[in-house]
């Protein structure tokens, strides 16, 4: 693989290797890493509404909602009205608490073994990567582009 400085490039080559590692160890769970990562954000909030589920993810609500319908599928979630006719609220079911609960068996194990490999950086990597998610938002951390 050609090295390259762009930032983009190199975070995209980054994601790519990490969504197929975790994605490969979540598998026998019948999971991607970013339904695992979607049931958590679920489990964290209890019974969030889409648009505090969108904000906390950082996904927009057309993707949210496809990703939640293909979980309602599985019938690890359910949905059911909100607070208005055009709200929705998520939850957990018995069974999606059940996967997560196995499944983060496999993602622990993943994470510790990537961690080793990074040592010290992946604390830094996680920081450097937290930092570009919030260059997104509105503020004095936005970078002009050129």
């Amino acid at each position: 693989m050609d090295p390259v400085s762009c930032l983009c490039t190199n975070a995209r080559r980054a994601a790519l290797v990490l969504t197929a590692r975790y994605d490969a160890a979540l598998a026998p769970h019948g999971l991607k890493v970013t339904q695992f990562s979607l049931l958590h954000a679920v489990k964290r909030h209890g019974a969030p509404n889409l648009t505090r589920l969108a904000e906390a993810t950082g996904l927009d609500r057309s993707t949210l909602g496809r990703n939640l319908r293909g979980l309602e599928g599985l019938g690890l979630v359910a949905l059911s009205p909100g607070d208005d006719l055009r709200d929705r609220v998520v939850a957990l079911t018995e069974a999606g608490r059940e996967r997560l609960r196995q499944a983060g068996e496999a993602w622990r194990a993943l994470q510790g073994s990537l961690g080793a490999a990074l040592g010290e950086d992946a604390g830094r990597f996680t920081e450097v990567a937290r930092r570009v998610v919030a260059l997104a938002r509105p503020g004095p951390a936005q970078v002009e582009a050129p």
